[in-house]
């Protein structure tokens, strides 16, 4: 204890010294947030960020087939076994960042045999003759290195390294959102095809009807070769969207699975009747759903890193003290190595100070700062990007509203002008040009309005990541939630 009291002394004194650090500590910016919006009214009452869920937003779709395709993403999708990879390099840097708070002990435990020539200038005056000899040299000497953290500039560096890690799991949560709005918004495409293609056989079914008609009536002398090679042409024509619905099923099938993880050979949805319409949006978000987005909280938590770097820079200016002691043993027989008499002490202590680096430390500070600035524009902007894409898509929510409501009265009178038509040519009141032309109406109405309800659940989902992932009402969750919450999926 004696031969160890006076390092111990001094690591605790440095330990008291060390209780400012310079540079400016963080701020988050408080960016003004709009009392209204364009679409939505007045905003609810702000509720703390950390207090809202985001869960399976999608499940609002209530589509089980969709919900299983999500939960097969989270765990096989190599997009996201890289963000995770990030996360964990990031943790493994701010490990590092944080041992250098801590002094560093090493042990060097050397052995030897030496043999001195009994020619050596050095000779000991006192003995009559030169004379060689052999020795043995054993040490093990304990080493301990510490810098005194007295200007703040390791705690800025571990500062900067933990605010790297939380933007790094925000931005493993921004590829983890836009896989989960890429998958539905693929699989809503996916399932629109699939209607598309009842659509296109059924009009197909009708024209073939058609075809049959002109055809009997052609035998009978009522219709002329033209009019059955008008009805033959609209035949191939729907049968040619046909192909090229059945094509684009294909490819969105296989994207499907490239974004789950699985080879498209190994991976398939079956084709099911439509049942998707898109869910109501509540009035009265709350404008802290957007804190939420991990985009935003990248940037402020990028912020928080560029502003310790400041301090970082800024501490260059000041003196480095590092503390340098040993402890151990040392003996020229081995059995001897442990014994009082070959203890060894030693303790120094040294203080380096610039003097003249020819500006390198002013501009280092004055490249954090600019960085800092940086950042905090890329904050800002994110913020009006956050705002804009929300508001975009409640007045495209908005409108698709009003346009799938006209659309549906459209597709209704195409289709009973389509009927009334095929009646009247039976009758013999009108041309087969009527007939075709309705039908070609009410087959571009039928898909149009198809079309529409695509873009409403696309639009659904991007208010969805724009929201930072769904509007859920806030809940509180329990502190092993909110734990979980902060550990990626993998």
């Amino acid at each position: 204890m004696q031969m160890h009291t006076p390092l111990l002394s001094a690591a605790a004194g440095c330990v008291l010294l060390a209780s400012c650090a310079v540079g400016p500590d963080y701020q988050r910016p408080r960016e003004p947030l709009p009392q209204a919006f364009k679409e939505t009214g007045p905003w609810k009452e702000a509720v703390p960020a950390d207090l809202l869920a985001r869960g399976d937003w999608w499940a609002v779709f209530d589509d089980p087939v969709l919900n299983q395709i999500e939960a097969d993403a989270h765990r096989a999708s190599p997009r996201l076994h890289a963000a995770m990879a990030r996360v964990d390099q990031a943790r493994a840097i701010a490990g590092i960042a944080q041992s250098y708070l801590y002094p560093t002990i090493t042990v060097e435990a050397t052995a030897g045999r030496f043999g001195v020539s009994g020619n050596r200038p050095d000779q000991p005056s006192k003995l009559p003759t030169n004379r060689d000899y052999e020795t043995n040299a054993f040490r093990v000497p304990l080493y301990a290195s510490y810098e005194i953290d007295v200007w703040g500039k390791l705690r800025r560096l571990n500062e900067s390294a933990l605010a790297q890690v939380e933007a790094t799991l925000a931005g493993y949560q921004t590829v983890l959102l836009t896989l989960e709005a890429d998958i539905a918004q693929t699989y809503f495409a996916l399932r629109v095809t699939d209607e598309d293609l009842r659509i296109l056989a059924a009009n197909f079914d009708l024209q073939r009807r058609a075809r049959d008609l002109v055809a009997a009536r052609r035998q009978g002398g009522l219709a002329s070769e033209l009019d059955l090679a008008r009805v033959e042409t609209e035949l191939a024509s729907t049968e040619a969207q046909t192909q090229a619905s059945v094509r684009r099923r294909m490819e969105l099938e296989a994207s499907l699975a490239v974004l789950v993880g699985k080879l498209p050979e190994s991976f398939s949805v079956a084709a099911q009747p439509l049942s998707l319409k898109a869910p109501a949006v509540p009035a009265g978000l709350p404008s802290e759903l957007l804190e939420r987005r991990p985009d935003v909280a990248q940037a402020e938590r990028l912020l928080a890193a560029r502003n310790a770097e400041i301090g970082l820079a800024q501490a260059a200016w000041f003196p480095s003290i590092r503390l340098t002691g040993a402890v151990g043993f040392e003996s020229n027989e081995l059995n001897s190595l442990l014994d009082k008499e070959s203890t060894i002490l030693g303790i120094t202590a040294s203080l380096a100070q610039p003097i003249f680096d020819g500006g390198r430390i002013s501009g280092n500070i004055e490249r954090a700062k600019a960085a800092y600035l940086e950042n905090l524009s890329n904050y800002r902007q994110q913020i009006l990007v956050a705002f804009q894409e929300v508001d975009s898509t409640l007045g495209g929510l908005r409108v698709l509203s009003d346009q799938a409501d006209a659309q549906s009265r459209a597709m209704v009178n195409a289709e009973k002008a389509s009927v009334l038509a095929t009646v009247r040519y039976r009758a013999g009141l009108v041309i087969v040009l009527e007939v075709i032309d309705a039908q070609r109406t009410s087959l571009q109405a039928q898909r149009q309005n198809l079309q529409i309800l695509n873009q409403q659940l696309t639009t659904s989902v991007a208010l969805a990541k724009a929201l930072g992932g769904g509007w859920a009402e806030p809940r509180a969750p329990a502190s092993s939630q909110q734990t979980a919450s902060l550990r990626p999926q993998s």
